[in-house]
This record gives C-alpha cells, sequence and structure tokens, in this order.
C-alpha cells in the first residue's frame, strides 16, 4: 500500500483491528482515527508517516495495542494518550519523537510493555 491513509477510515466506526504494518503508506496519520472508538489494535510500524501523533488518539478508549514505531513521526507524544486506560503495549520507538515523556503514561495501569527506544525523548519515564 502507498500514498497517504484516507480520512474516511474514521467512518470504520465498528473497527476492531486495524493493521497496516509494513507498506509504503505516507503523509500523516489523520485525525478522523480517533473516531475508530472500538478499536483494540493499531498497527501502523514501518511505513513513512509523518507529522505529530494526533491528540485524537487519546479518544480510542478500548485500545489494547498501539504500534507506531520505525515510522517518521515528530513532536511530542500527546499527553491525551493517558486516556487508553485500557492500553498495555505501547511501541513508539524509532522515531523522531521530541520532548518530556507525558507523565500520564503513569496512569496506563494496564500497561505492560513501553518501548521508546530512538527518539529525543527527555525527562524520567513515570
Amino acid at each position: 500500500l502507498t500514498g497517504p491513509i484516507p480520512k474516511e477510515i474514521g467512518q470504520l466506526t465498528e473497527l476492531l483491528f486495524l493493521g497496516l504494518d509494513g507498506n509504503s503508506l505516507a503523509d500523516t496519520i489523520p485525525t478522523e482515527i480517533g473516531q475508530l472508538t472500538k478499536l483494540e489494535e493499531l498497527y501502523l510500524y514501518e511505513n513513512n508517516l509523518t507529522g505529530r501523533i494526533p491528540t485524537e488518539i487519546g479518544q480510542m478508549a478500548e485500545l489494547d495495542r498501539l504500534f507506531l514505531y520505525d515510522t517518521s513521526l515528530t513532536g511530542s507524544i500527546p499527553t491525551e494518550i493517558g486516556r487508553l486506560m485500557e492500553l498495555r503495549r505501547l511501541f513508539l520507538n524509532e522515531n523522531s519523537l521530541t520532548g518530556p515523556i507525558p507523565t500520564e503514561i503513569g496512569l496506563l495501569k494496564q500497561l505492560s510493555l513501553l518501548s521508546l527506544y530512538s527518539n529525543s525523548l527527555t525527562g524520567l519515564i513515570p
């Protein structure tokens, strides 16, 4: 797969699993992805995605696994990630993320795997 992730992805509101990893997807992650409020697993790793992680990701309350590693994401980790109370696995490694690690990650009591290496993050792990 090539090109951007279409904004229409947000219309798939009953989706539980989305695996688009290992492709040549480019451009940013559309904010409409936050409309996938029933999604449990999101795999966008090993693509050519750019830009920031959208704050709307915090609306995905059922998310258990979020794999955004080895893309080209920039900016900071959004504090809204702390709303993902079901999150067990968070992989953001091998990007160009900057800034402090949000303290809100410490609110994720279900989190069992956290990978942040190969970024330019600062501060302590909450």
